[in-house]
């Protein structure tokens, strides 16, 4: 038994810098992807069309909401939809539908309202932290981005449950 801590019981770091150097001059138009990216360059592109086109959608709802939001408490409810709107998407109409992971539904009334935003931030909880879960080490870039999309999917959703349960 060895009276080394466990930190030092590892191999030292050990890196090959003139082969990193010479990989970087090879297939330079790929950009940032290097042979050492390990995850599905064409998975990770979809992955992240189908995020914008949730977010897209998403943003539409909150839109539409915000506008439409009628009764006790809609002034405080339209601010928190018109909180939850910030960036500037693009609204390219083709495809939004079938990428998105949220469906557009409109609400009857404020609570209608406030519930489908609710699920559909849900929904995108769970599908990023599926995104987060496939993507691993293989794209920490990539990963990264979407645990911070992540973090504000689940304070909106906080905000919902909040408004929903009367509590602002």
């Amino acid at each position: 038994m060895s009276n080394k801590p466990a930190s030092q019981s590892h191999d030292p770091f050990v890196m090959d810098v003139q082969k990193i150097r010479d990989q970087a001059r090879k297939h330079m138009s790929d950009g940032a992807v290097t042979q050492t990216y390990g995850a599905d360059r064409q998975a990770v592109l979809k992955l992240l069309n189908d995020a914008l086109a949730t977010e897209i959608v998403c943003t539409l709802r909150y839109k539409r909401h915000h506008f439409m939001a009628k009764g006790i408490n809609s002034e405080a409810v339209a601010a928190e939809f018109a909180e939850q709107l910030g960036g500037e998407p693009d609204f390219a109409p083709d495809g939004l539908k079938t990428r998105s992971h949220s469906e557009y539904r409109e609400g009857e009334n404020l609570t209608d309202m406030i519930r489908e935003n609710l699920i559909a931030e849900r929904i995108a909880i769970d599908t990023y932290r599926e995104i987060i879960r496939y993507l691993g080490d293989n794209d920490v870039t990539t990963r990264r981005i979407f645990e911070e999309v992540l973090a504000v999917e689940e304070e909106h959703a906080d905000d919902m449950a909040d408004l929903l349960e009367g509590r602002e």
